[in-house]
This record gives C-alpha cells, structure tokens and sequence, in this order.
C-alpha cells in the first residue's frame, strides 16, 4: 500500500497541473506566461468617439471597441489614457503609448512610421452641417456659398481639394486655418449666419451639441466616407500585437459587435460604409 500510494499521488499531481495548464491555454494565456500592460492613448475630447481627459476613465465608441477586443485578447491588459490629439501621435512615435487611436485615417506616411491594421475601427462619415431650409445636401450645393475654414493639412481640408479636383466645374471657396477653433463654435457659426455651412465627419459628437443647444442645423447624407484605424508605434514586440488586433477587429466586425457599438454611440451602422 506504502508503495502504490506516492506513485499514485504524483499521478495524480500531474494530472492536476496538466488540467490547470490546458485551463489557461484554453483562456488564450499559457502557463507561465505574464500578460502585457498595453498602453493606449484615446481622444480627450471627441465624444461620442471616445472622451475623458487624464485620471478619468474614457468613454465613447472607441474605448467601448477596446474593452470588446481586450476581452478576447486576454494575454494583454489594455490601459486607456485620455490625452490631446497631438500629445497622442507624439506619445505614439516615442513609444510611451503602445497603440493611439481617434479616428484616424490610413495614409502613406503613417503606414511607414506605425503598424497599422488592415481591419479599421470603423468609419469617418464625412457630413456637411447646414441650417434648416438651406437647400443644401451635397458638394455642389456649396458653391457660392461660405464654408467655414477647414484645417490646414487636416482629413476635411483633403478632403474638399480632393472632390474639387474631380470636380472642376463646381468652384468652391474653401479657405485653410490653424486648429484651435472648438467645432461646438463652428457650428454656432453657421447658426448665427457668419458661415453657411460646415464640413466635417460626423463622429465627433456634433449631433449631441445640436440637440443640447437646440440649434436649428441639419446634417447631410455622407458625402464622403473613409475607414478609421488604429496606429500602434513599431517595434519587434508590437509586431504580434498588430497581428493579434487585425484578427481580432475582423471577428467583432463579423460577429455584429462593431454594428451594435456604432448604433450605441453614432445611432446609426457605419459598418456598411467601411470598405
């Protein structure tokens, strides 16, 4: 019996450390694996995308994406920041933050300095904003009329000179600024006449400012869309992280997730513009 029973204990020992090894495999993080801290600067102000400055917890649609993709990714704990749009893409480039994200648009330059997904976050839905009555619902409908400045360099400003190109026979006046001007003051621009119309995507929250001021300014069709993806600063280590990211935002499109947090956060499904 003194014989059988330490046989039978390490037996059963192993038997036990295999089915806690093949438990954690199974939750994605193997035996003795540590998970990564990611960290992940979000946009401070751009609700409904995604709000909530430093020591608050960010909200909105992008931080709301992240915790559905942490949640399949457990080998990492995604920490979200809240921090300015330039203090993002300079966090970003020197590596304090490991992924950024604020609707931000593919493009050559980017795709050489970070890791960029194939699979988008979702979809910028480029609007114009207009008063009530103004007859205005598409590009053309803008000439001749006073569009507030765009910023110089910036997505809108692309944008406009892009679709003028393609249509040279509809001359806009379209007029290049610093950033700085709040988009909430833009739009009582075009309330109180200065201007007739703004462009702009339309995740930026300018339907809530709408509503909460009770301004008489209607939206537009999209009149242009472009996907929005993550950018995560390059480096050996990140390179599976981007690869666990695409795979991941391919699932939650294809599962419904993405179509439900847009409908949540936009009201309405921005997965049937994203190409």
């Amino acid at each position: 019996m003194s014989a059988i029973t330490p046989n039978f204990s390490r037996r059963a020992a192993l038997a036990v450390a295999g089915g806690i090894a093949i438990t954690l495999a199974t939750g994605g993080i193997s035996y003795g694996q540590t998970v990564r801290t990611i960290k992940i600067a979000t946009s401070a102000e751009s609700k409904p995308l995604a709000w909530g400055a430093i020591g608050v917890e960010p909200q909105g649609y992008e931080p709301d994406l992240l915790r559905a993709i942490n949640a399949k990714l457990p080998q990492y704990k995604f920490e979200m920041e809240g921090v300015s749009d330039i203090a993002q893409e300079t966090g970003l480039a020197t590596g304090k933050y490991d992924i950024a994200v604020g609707g931000y648009y593919k493009s050559p330059e980017r795709a050489k300095q970070f890791f960029i997904p194939e699979s988008p976050m979702g979809a910028s839905l480029m609007k114009i904003y207009s008063k009530k009555g103004s007859g205005i619902k598409e590009m053309k409908d803008l000439v001749g009329k006073r569009i507030v400045p765009t910023t110089a360099g910036g997505g809108t400003y692309k944008f406009i000179m892009n679709w003028q190109k393609e249509n040279p026979q509809y001359k806009l006046d379209v007029t290049a600024s610093s950033a700085g001007i709040p988009y909430p003051n833009r739009l009582d621009e075009v309330q109180n006449g200065k201007f007739d119309a703004l462009v702009l995507p339309s995740n930026l929250g300018e339907q809530t400012v709408i509503e909460e001021k009770k301004l008489d300014i209607v939206a537009s069709d999209p009149v242009f869309s472009n996907n929005t993806y993550m950018l995560i600063h390059r480096s050996d280590e990140n390179k599976v992280l981007a690869d666990d990211l695409n795979k991941v935002l391919k699932e939650l499109k294809d599962d419904g997730t993405i179509e439900k947090l847009s409908q949540k956060w936009f009201g309405e499904d921005i997965v049937k513009y994203m190409k």
